[in-house]
Order: structure tokens, then sequence, then C-alpha cells
């Protein structure tokens, strides 16, 4: 990065003169910028939702004169009224001069990085009339499963654009984000208590907490509530960290075991043998065995029969289900001194850490997050995680973890009798991503139930299992966030038509034919989003603050309304049918002829059981819609804690160690594709055969690159600024980039312990290039010993080479910083389909210039 802080001195002035340039704010509210004295009459505080996450907080933004001036968390919240600093970012977006500012056609038909799209304005009647026509021609050659729909950020009214626009027009293809977010993640919950989604915790009681690659106070899951917290479980109990890097949250715990990336399961089920081989399972939860003597003797299996009369040594389970099976299988002789080598923590630390994690019983919490499992064998490292909590028995319980709560909320109508043969026929085709084949299990509940955003690009480089035509994303840049960025460009270039609805240019825009602008989340636009955290489920709204200073539309609902519309108008009416006859104003029943009133009327819509007072015994009493916008929020009672023991949505009920909900699953899905299960393991790139694949266990990580080329492991970490990895063209990144430890502000640093430097004859300040076998960026040296010796640690977030005049040194062309994912090997996770932008996957050689 060759910007000097004289350098994005000059650069934030400039951005700043621009901004003043477009009258951005008011000299009123200019004047009161800063100032403590305007809240009140001058300014009103309007509820919103913060998406730089998946935490998804309720905000309130103060509005001066129709402009936001400062944000603070809604004091109605389940966090308690915090926020992190993502919100204040945001004001740097919505009010960001190199917004998209109306909709945009290519006319440079050339594709490629570096090419100018040579983009020119035009009216929303024309981008919209042509992307109709689009529609028309596969819809006149029964092509229709030939569109894909892209899902970026999204809020919960993605069930119009995402979930129903495609089946309306014939299209299989809804692709999401998700499998490069943290599908891995869910796979332990999935197969251990039979929840796919995000946990939540009682960290009100917790007294151990044992954090997987999890740095809580900086990024993602409950991030401001883990940030209140954190003080009091220092103070009443303990933290380990496990981690590479030395984050936020490690700095502040009581134990920071810098891990060889990619070995987590290994660690994981050496203490699991230590807590059943000196017998400190929770007993109340998991049982006994029937004699009270312990049998999880190391090296040693427990038998099936004993003594003359071959009788069975009886373990009494309680709310678990094969936990003995689980200790044959795999725990039996993963002692501490096994995981030693491998995973580069002592045998005595381990030892400790299984101790007092056992010692807090159900008061302990084992919290896996990407870090520990988004690996190209990670489903394990999330399976071995969860099976911890099981074993101190913290499932279900004071101080311990549950399933997320949820909120009330009407989903979308559904598309039946909204579609002709031919389109319904087309819809049912198979998916572009390949899910449910032997190579992409994408488990989720059954087989193919998950997605493979990452192959989507390789179906359209191979035309397999056919040729997309068309195609359509929003706030979404899988050129720049996903493992192999140059497979995505060269996917792009390749893809016929792309339309982009995105608030700002990024790299997936420069491969479009039309642009189209969109509102920001938070501050431009109705929507409503649904979390969990502090034991309470929550519905926060979206609504406009202020109006829009740029020619946007909404999403995920003006948009797909004004192409039903063009539709229409060419012949194709049910795409509009299914809008008007579902989402009419539940209050006035009017029905919407317009791309805002279907906005407002869809978001009331969805709402309704929140504000018509319906769900007032379930959470906050809120009885009228405009009393929901006042509130911003509405928050459910406590998570009534211990309800799913003994009713888990697993194959027995119970807690499973050995899952046979996965044997199921694995069962069907190897059926399906007309192979074995062990050939279904092969395929997805699994070591386990036989019945070891059904409980938690080791798996060795799989590295890209030989260790003589490329002797050093690369990984990386997120930043507590990273909104979702969009606050980059915002000069507040920059200059306080050095909250995230061992980062530096105006710069993108490569963290290199001061052992490894010294090897390569590097010091503070040398430009180096990182190369792995995928590709190569550059950077700077940074010495620090927060990261673990053979391992390069790197933040990701920076290497945009087309988002603004901040986010890139030179638009188009140059990036600032360097991109991860250039260099991180392109591959997959399959049994959850997830992207493996974690474990080192990659190893790297690192070279001065």
């Amino acid at each position: 990065m060759s910007m000097n802080r004289r350098d994005f001195i000059k650069t934030s002035a400039a951005t700043a003169a621009v901004a003043a340039s477009t009258s951005v704010f008011t000299p009123k509210a200019e004047a009161k910028t800063g100032e403590l004295a305007y809240e009140g009459e001058a300014g009103k505080w309007v509820g919103s939702t913060c998406q730089g996450c998946t935490s998804w907080c309720a905000v309130q933004g103060l509005v001066v004169d129709g402009k936001v001036v400062k944000m603070r968390g809604n004091p109605n919240s389940a966090n308690g009224g915090r926020i992190c600093p993502r919100p204040h970012l945001a004001l740097q977006q919505v009010y960001d001069p190199d917004r998209v500012k109306q909709p945009m056609k290519r006319t440079n038909p050339k594709k490629g990085r570096g090419v100018d799209p040579q983009f020119v304005p035009i009216s929303w009647d024309e981008a919209i009339n042509t992307i109709a026509d689009k529609i028309m021609d596969l819809v006149k050659t029964d092509e229709t499963h030939k569109f894909c729909l892209f899902r970026g950020r999204y809020t919960h009214m993605n069930d119009i654009l995402y979930g129903s626009f495609p089946k309306l027009i014939g299209s299989p293809n809804n692709i999401s984000h998700s499998s490069i977010c943290a599908e891995a993640e869910k796979f332990g919950r999935m197969y251990t208590r039979g929840y796919w989604g995000y946990a939540d915790a009682d960290l009100n009681n917790t007294e151990y907490f044992l954090a997987w690659g999890w740095d809580g106070v900086a990024s993602n899951r409950q991030t401001p509530w883990f940030m209140k917290k954190l003080g009091e479980l220092n103070k009443n109990g303990r933290m380990t960290v496990i981690d590479p890097r030395m984050s936020a949250t490690a700095a502040k715990a009581s134990r920071w075991l810098p891990i060889i990336p990619g070995t987590d399961s290994a660690l994981a089920v050496a203490i699991a043998h230590v807590i059943m081989s000196e017998g400190l399972w929770n007993k109340g939860f998991v049982g006994n065995f029937a004699d009270n003597k312990n049998y999880f003797v190391s090296g040693e299996l427990v038998p099936e029969t004993a003594g003359e009369e071959n009788t069975p040594v009886v373990f009494n389970e309680i709310h678990t289900h094969g936990v003995v099976k689980w200790w044959n299988l795999e725990v039996f002789n993963r002692t501490p001194e096994w995981a030693e080598p491998i995973t580069g923590i002592s045998a005595e630390d381990i030892r400790k850490v299984a101790r007092e994690f056992a010692a807090a019983g159900s008061k302990a919490i084992s919290w896996v997050s990407p870090g520990a499992c988004m690996q190209v064998r990670g489903a394990y490292g999330s399976f071995a995680g969860e099976a911890l909590n099981g074993l101190v028995g913290s499932i279900e319980s004071v101080g311990g973890m549950f399933d997320g709560s949820g909120a009330p909320s009407k989903g979308a109508a559904k598309v039946d009798g909204y579609q002709s043969e031919q389109i319904a026929a087309a819809a049912k085709r198979k998916k572009i991503d390949k899910r449910g084949t032997p190579q992409f299990a994408a488990l989720n509940k059954k087989s193919g139930g998950g997605v493979v955003t990452q192959r989507v690009a390789s179906s359209i480089l191979e035309e397999d299992p056919y040729d997309l035509k068309l195609a359509m994303g929003y706030w979404n840049n899988f050129v720049f966030s996903i493992n192999g960025a140059d497979v995505w460009e060269k996917a792009m270039e390749k893809l016929p038509f792309y339309i982009h609805i995105t608030p700002n240019f990024a790299e997936m825009t420069m491969y479009a034919d039309i642009v189209l602008p969109t509102k920001l989340h938070m501050f431009e636009r109705w929507g409503y989003t649904k979390g969990s955290q502090n034991m309470r489920g929550y519905l926060t709204m979206h609504q406009p603050m202020i109006k829009s200073h740029v020619d946007g539309r909404t999403d995920e609902t003006e948009i797909p309304f004004m192409i039903a519309q063009a539709l229409a108008k060419k012949g194709f009416t049910d795409p509009l049918r299914w809008m008007q006859d579902n989402f009419k104003d539940p209050v006035t029943g009017k029905t919407p002829e317009t791309p805002e009133e279907f906005d407002l009327f869809a978001v009331k819509r969805a709402t309704q059981p929140i504000w018509d007072g319906s769900s007032n015994s379930k959470g906050d009493t809120i009885n009228s819609w405009e009393e929901l916008l006042e509130k911003g929020v509405w928050t459910s009672k406590p998570y009534p804690i211990g309800k799913k023991i003994d009713n888990f949505k697993t194959a027995t009920k119970k807690f499973e160690f050995y899952s046979e909900t996965l044997k199921k699953v694995m069962e069907d899905h190897a059926e399906k594709n007309g192979i074995t299960v062990d050939e279904a393991f092969e395929a997805a790139n699994y070591t386990c055969r036989g019945e070891l694949g059904y409980v938690a266990h080791y798996e060795p990580p799989v590295r890209h690159g030989d260790a003589a080329t490329y002797p050093l492991i690369f990984a990386e970490h997120r930043s507590r600024l990273n909104r979702e990895g969009r606050s980059q063209n915002t000069p507040w990144y920059y200059e306080m980039k050095d909250v995230d430890p061992g980062d530096e502000a105006f710069k993108d640093v490569t963290k290199l312990n001061p052992i490894d430097a010294k090897k390569y004859g590097l010091k503070d300040g040398d430009k180096i290039r990182i190369t792995s076998v995928q590709g190569s960026i550059e950077s700077e040296v940074k010495l620090w010993e927060g990261t673990r010796p053979g391992v390069v640690i790197k933040c990701y977030g920076q290497g945009h080479w087309a988002y603004g005049r901040v986010g890139s040194e030179v638009f188009g062309s140059k990036p600032r910083g360097g991109n991860n994912n250039e260099i991180h090997a392109y591959d997959y996770e399959r049994l959850s389909g997830s992207t493996p932008r974690h474990g080192g996957v990659s190893r790297v050689k690192i070279e001065k210039i």
C-alpha cells in the first residue's frame, strides 16, 4: 500500500471537498455536527437497523434538518442499547460522494479487470425495460432456468426478490452468499442438536468461555453485547481464546492458545479425552456407567461385553446419545500428547483448559466460529467444538448455550397458481451450483439443502450443468469476496449479461451491463430483520430516516415490482399478479400500484404480527404500525432455558455424540447419487470412512502448496471496522485501522512473528510479495509477537481495485492494499458447501520487493 499519511489526508480532503460541493449537509446541520446540545427539539432520534454484521443490531439515528448526523444504540433493544463502531462508519457510507447516483449501462462490450466499462447514465425506464426484455427472451426460448439471482447482504424482505422472483420467472437459481459466510459453523449444531442457525448464550451467568477462532469484541454475532459482557466474564469466570493471532478478545482473555491453523478438531477431541478419561463429564446431563466406575481409560476401548457371563458394560445415558461410541471410534487414544505436535498447543495447556472447562460444568461454553470450521475439512471442527458443550451439559442450561430465539413475522405468499406449466417446470430444474451431487453434498438438513456459492463461477466457465445467460445480483461482490478471486473474474467475463443492484461501484459492478443504484440500509429504505442475542429474539425495523440523495430504489421490493410491471406490459403478467394479489395494504386493503406503495405495503404486511398486537403475550407490547416505527424494535421475552432438552430436532431427540441425524442424511445423500457412504466421504475430500464419519473426529488439514516451496501458512482475520466488507471507501476506516491489534492506521500490513522475520531478513515497513499456488499480492511487513511463528496473518477487507477514490488507489485498476482472496486457494468445505477462508488452506512464500 503506497499511500502515506500525507497522501491519505490529501485524498480525505478531496473527498470532503466533493461532499461539500454536493451539499450533503445543510449549513444548520453542518454547524451542529459533533455537538450534543442539538439532541432535543432540533433533532429527532429515528429507529433503524445496522447491517454491518449479522448481529443486526437495533440502532437510532439523530436526524437534523433532514440529515442524519449521529448514531447510537436503540435503548429498546435486546443488547441494552449498545453498538460497536460499524454504525458510526455508516455515516460516511450514506453520504459517500462515490455512490452510484442513477442507473447506468455498459457501452464497452469487452469485460475484464482493468477494462473501462464506459458506463453511461440511463433512465430507470430504459434500465428496467432492458432487463424485462432479457427475461422475455429466456421465456420465449424456454431457457428461464438460465437466469440466476445472486443475494448478498439482505433484509428479511428478501423473500420477494430472492425467494420468489426467480420461481415466478421460471428459474431454480437463487444463490445466496451464505456459504461464504458461516454455513460450516452451523454444521456442528445441526448434527448434535438439530439446529441450523446462529446460537445464543446466557452470558449473564457464564463462568467459562472457550472461544474457537472467535473475536467477539470485533467480529460478528452479538458484538455489542459481548463487548459489554466481556469485563464481567473476566471478573466472574475465565476465557480461553484459540486463535493463531492475538485478537482483541484474546488480549483480554485468561489464556490465549495460538493454534496451528486448521487443527481445531484435534484440539477439541484431545480436550474431550481429558474430560472423559478423568471422569469430568456432566453426569446429570450425559449420564454414567451403571456401576459408577469410569471405563473411559486412555488408550483402551470400552468393551461391548464384560465378564464371564458376557454382560455388557452399561452406560445409562440421560439427555445424550452415543457417548460410548464416540469414545470407541475416536476419543480413546486422542491424548493431549497426541494433539501437541498437531496443534502446536502443549499437552500441559490442553489438560489445564479441559479441567477448567469441565469444572465450570453447565456454565461453560464452547463457542465455535467460522475460524474453526471454514476449512477444507472443517465440518468436524464444528462438530467437535459443539460436542464439548454436550459433555459438560451446557446446552439448554443457565450460563450455557441454546438455539437462537425467533420473532413473529409473515413470510411471502406462495407462488402456487402464479406459474404456467412451462415456468413451473423450469423452476424445478437442477440448480447451477451443483448442490447435492457427490462432490458438493451441501447437506444442511438434507442432501443439497445448502448452497455452494463459490461453485457458480466454475459452473459458468464449464457451462455445467448448463450455461447461464442472465444474472442479477444485489449487495454482493463475489469477484472480491470469494476465494480464488481470479476464477470469479474469468466467470464474470464470460457471463453474457449481468445486472448489479448496488449502492457503490465495486469489482462485481465492473462486469455489469446494467447498474441499478439502491437505497442504503439503515438510512433510506423500508425493511426489517430478525435476530437473537442476550437470550431474546427481536425484530428490528428499517425505515427511511432521510430522503435518499441518489436516485435509488429499494432492492428487494421496488425493483422487482418495477420489473414485474414491465413484464406485464410485454404480456407476462404472473409476477405482477402475485405481487398485487398478495401484498395489499393490511390496513386499507389497497392494491399496490406503484413501487413505493408495494415497498411500504409489503413491509407492513410482513411485520403485521408485531404491530397488530397479536404478539404482545410473547414480548413487547406494540399495538400499531406507528408505535412499531416509534420504538424501532420488538423484543421477545427471555428464552425459556431447558425447553428443548430431550426434544432436540435430532433423530433420537437427544444431544447426539454419535449422530444418527448425520448418518441418515449421509445415507440418503449416497443413495440419491448411487454411491456408498464411504464413496460420498471420499468425494467430499474427507478421510473418514464408516461410522467414524458420524462422530466428531480429527481430520488432517488440507494445505495447497508444498512446504518446501511455500513454507508459511497464511491466515486472516476480520476487522471491527469491516461493515461486511463495505466500509473501505470511508476515510475513518483507514484513520482508525489500528484499533485491530497488530494493524496500523493508514496501512494494510501483514503480521509476521519476529522469529520468522529474522529468518527471512525482514524488518518493519519492508514491502513484500506474498505468493500462493493461487496468486500473489503485495503488502507491508509488521513485526508482531501476536502472530504464531510459521504463520503469516493479514486482515481481510482491503485490496479493492474498484471501490471509490479512497478504497482504491487508482479506481478500476490499482488496489489499495491486498485482497486476501487472490491468494486463498479456490477450494471447498464440501459437506456444508462452505468456502474455506480460514484454517490455513494456502501455504505461501514471501519475498522482499
